[in-house]
């Protein structure tokens, strides 16, 4: 709370609300220009079950149908699938932003990566998600409760073909792999691992990704944290916190910002706090 409290915004803080404030609704504008290739989209995920169905894994028909019986729990999950992605990773973000700042940094470098891998694979690769199948037994949960897919979403950055990777749950596993390098408080650790995979069954559950997009999500974003943190090291490398001139120590800042370290200043002190070192 000291911390939030002796807070006041300068210009990193206005440069971090630009670059998140335009990234964020770029990946969606990119992401819900990609949706004209609905056959293609659809032919991809009948090879995608005809392969989990070779792996002996096709089996989140059968799994969605053990909940659709239960009205309330139906309910639940289509909230959760909504309200538990982008506004839990927003507040999120700010906590760590104000007292887990190099937590924070990585974390949003990993975002933004993960989030430039996954709109490469959605514009080469358009892939349906299972809801759109309803000759394989998938119910749209979602369609059916709101009468739209995405509520409160604009049509524009709606991309209907855009399940693999399910960036749903790689970004919550990543938001979760931030609070636990955070906290070693146990109750945010358990949330921090709950979390995840709370959303990897939602998303079967409610038919928006096949078990094969949950792994691609996972993928994506342990590929864009592995970039973050080796751009951080190159960084760190040739270009250290080593003084110099007014000018050198401003423009070194910034690109140390936007690489995603954190200020001197910024660093735990004393004993150097999880994932710091990262």
């Amino acid at each position: 709370m000291k911390a939030v409290l002796a807070w006041r915004p300068g210009l990193r803080d206005l440069g971090e609300l630009l670059l998140i404030g335009s990234a964020l609704p770029l990946y969606y504008l990119v992401r819900g220009s990609a949706h004209e290739r609905a056959g293609e989209a659809v032919g991809r995920a009948t090879k995608l079950i005809h392969f989990e169905r070779s792996l002996g894994i096709f089996w989140e028909a059968d799994l969605q149908r053990l909940v659709l019986d239960y009205a309330w729990l139906v309910k639940f999950l289509n909230a959760f699938y909504l309200y538990g992605h982008l506004p839990v990773i927003g507040v999120i973000a700010v906590w760590l932003y104000f007292l887990h700042r190099p937590q924070y940094l990585l974390m949003r470098n990993a975002f933004l990566i993960s989030g430039a891998i996954g709109l490469i694979i959605y514009v080469a690769f358009p892939v349906a998600p299972p809801r759109f199948m309803p000759e394989w037994g998938f119910v749209d949960t979602v369609l059916d409760q709101y009468d739209t897919g995405r509520p409160l979403t604009p049509a524009f950055f709606v991309n209907e073909y855009a399940a693999m990777p399910s960036l749903h749950f790689g970004w919550n596993l990543l938001v979760g792999a931030a609070v636990w390098l955070a906290s070693r408080n146990l109750l945010l650790r358990a949330f921090a691992v709950l979390m995840p995979f709370a959303m990897a069954a939602d998303i079967v559950l409610t038919a928006n990704h096949f078990f094969v997009d949950v792994v691609a999500g996972m993928g994506a974003v342990a590929l864009g944290a592995a970039i973050a943190v080796g751009v951080r090291y190159l960084v760190l490398l040739f270009w250290p916190h080593d003084g110099g001139t007014a000018a050198r120590k401003a423009w070194l800042g910034w690109l140390h910002w936007l690489c995603g370290l954190a200020d001197p200043q910024e660093q735990p002190r004393g004993r150097m706090a999880p994932g710091a070192q990262f």
